[in-house]
This record gives C-alpha cells, structure tokens and sequence, in this order.
C-alpha cells in the first residue's frame, strides 16, 4: 500500500482545481446534502440539478417537507424514477421532524435508523455534513479503489464492500467529506468505466492496474440475473365527457402513482369484460407500442384505443379509478411509460 498522507493530498488537491459546480456543494445544510444523495442514486448528476432545485423551492426545510402529502412529494420526484427513494426520504424526513426537533442527526448509529438510509448515504450524509470519519463506498469509489490495488475481488459481494471500506478508513479520520468527494468525482471525470483518462489522474503513480495494463478489466463484478419481460396492455378508455380513465397503482412497484389501465397481457381482457363491460372483440390493433426498462425487469407495452365510450359516473367507478381530463396533467403523477402514452394521446 502507498503512502497514505501523500495519495490522499494529490487526490484532494485535484478534487479542488476540478471539482464539477453542484448546487449541493454550496451548502453546509444536512437536510439539502442528505437530498442530494438519495436523488443521485442511478441518475445522472445533469439531470438531477434542476430537480434538486424545484424540490429545495417547494419544500425548503424539514418542516415543509414533513407536512407535505405524499401525493405532492411524488409528483415533484415524477422524471426522476426508483419512487421508493421519494416514499423513504418523506418517511425519514418525517421521522427527523417528530423524533430530533427537525434536525438531521449528526450521530450517525442515529441518522442510520431513519427509512432507507442504507451504508452508502449514511457514509455520505455524515462525512460531508458534519465530517464525520465514514467511507463511502459508490460504483465510482468501487472502480477507482480496484483499479489503483488491481482488485480482482467481486464488487457485487456485501463483503467486497465492507472491505473497501475497512481498507478506506484510514483515509476519512480528518476532512473525511472532501476525500470521499474527490474519490467519487475522480470515479466520474477520469477513471470513467470505459477509456479512462489514466493519463490526466492525479494518482497515477499509485495505480497498480494502470502499471499492469488491467485497467479496463476492473472492476470485477458478475453478471445480474437476466431481466424478467412482461407483456402488458394498456386501454384507452373515454366516457361520454371526452375524459379518459386512469386508475391508482395498488401493486409495491410505481405504487400510488396514477396510470391509464393496464393489466399483464394474458389476463388484461378481464379489465374490460369484468369490471367496466365493454367487449373486448370491438379492439383493433394497438394504436401504440412502447418499452419501458426497469433495473429486474422489462415492460413490452400495447396500447388499445376503446372505441365505445363508457357511461358511468364518478361514484360507480372503483376507489381507485378517476375520470382525467387532459388539461389536468399538472395535478397527476405518472410513472414515465405513462407519461409517454399521454404524450401520444395529446400529440
């Protein structure tokens, strides 16, 4: 292993001529940090800024966001996916607001209780808002770390990570939030997944895999499981208003998030000849396809328009089913296949 105290300055040297402008770097407030983290897992940096924005705007302090509905909470997070990070950070915010006086707790055994904040956000929350000695460990930290140790270890392994971190340590006893900064963004801007930029790293000297020519074989980690694909359709269907009707999603996935009625291919007929009877012999073809991927699945889309428009009201429909006008858009949070279908049906 290289000399710590001098790996750690070049890297931290680096970190501060060429780290990216982020609204959540010009801040020393937990809750905006804690934010961040959770709104940059599996997305982009680019696309989260200006949701970042617009959410700090709505909902400025823990307060705002604790008192909110979960339905605002989730329409404001509409784009950005994987809704269950919404659904967590309102509970948790809730929970800081009712069981620590609104303050993000600096302890983080404490912080680390709150719904969904797993190894990496704790590690990331504590270190850079109150510097606490924590290692993050992300994808970018995982293929920064085996690349400079040529580490064959799989990164997928829940041990893999616990020792990254171990080894890490000694790094985060002081200014723990810039290290762990500098090493996820060198992860980003030069030891990239493909090509990386070896020439430009600040530790290249460090780097083992860089001398052993191995670079682009780390890091090590198996395959996923092939996705699941599932066949559905989705049906148009209007009442005698010009509205179209769309239903509250029950199931755990995308759940309280409004689509037009969908049901798995095999069993959707039923939607239509069972709840709402209209027959199902007066579809044509779909007049839309599309294909939506999940991280364990996919989502093969058919879209039917029902010719017959439907006579019933409000209150004959079931609880979890509306009548939607189109100019009503703004008030409706859609998952993004939905919102594509939408797009379609208002050109």
């Amino acid at each position: 292993m290289y000399q710590e105290e001098s790996f750690k300055k070049r890297i931290v040297e680096w970190f501060n001529k060429n780290q990216r402008e982020m609204p959540w770097r010009e801040t020393t407030n937990p809750y905006y940090i804690w934010l961040s983290e959770v709104m940059l897992q599996q997305t982009q940096v680019n696309t989260v800024i200006d949701y970042y924005h617009r959410f700090v705007n709505r909902f400025p302090t823990i307060a705002a966001l604790s008192e909110a509905h979960e339905d605002e909470v989730l329409k404001y997070w509409e784009g950005l996916g994987y809704y269950s990070r919404a659904r967590n950070f309102h509970t948790a915010v809730k929970e800081v607001e009712s069981q620590y006086g609104g303050e993000v707790p600096s302890d983080p055994d404490l912080f680390k209780k709150l719904k969904g904040v797993g190894p990496y956000t704790q590690a990331a929350v504590m270190s850079i808002a109150f510097n606490q000695p924590l290692a993050t460990v992300d994808g970018n930290v995982f293929r920064v770390w085996s690349r400079l140790n040529n580490d064959y270890r799989d990164t997928k392994l829940q041990s893999t990570r616990k020792a990254f971190e171990e080894e890490l340590n000694p790094y985060v006893q002081e200014d723990s939030g810039t290290f762990n900064q500098a090493m996820m963004e060198l992860g980003a801007l030069i030891c990239t997944p493909k090509s990386p930029l070896c020439l430009f790293c600040p530790v290249q000297d460090n780097c083992e895999a860089f001398h052993e020519g191995t670079t682009e074989d780390l890091p090590i980690k198996t395959k996923n499981i092939k996705k699941k694909t599932i066949n559905q359709k989705v049906f148009l269907i209007r009442n005698n208003n010009g509205q179209y009707l769309l239903e509250k999603r029950q199931e755990k996935l995308l759940n309280g998030m409004w689509q037009f009625p969908m049901r798995e291919a095999s069993v959707a007929d039923n939607l239509l000849t069972q709840e709402l009877g209209v027959k199902v012999e007066t579809l044509e073809e779909p007049i839309f396809e599309l294909r939506h991927q999940f991280t364990h699945m996919t989502w093969n889309i058919k879209v039917y328009s029902v010719p017959t428009s439907i006579n019933l009201s409000e209150n004959e429909l079931p609880s979890n089913m509306i009548w939607f006008n189109l100019d009503n858009r703004d008030n409706h949070t859609f998952p993004v296949s939905m919102d594509k279908i939408y797009r379609f049906i208002v050109g």
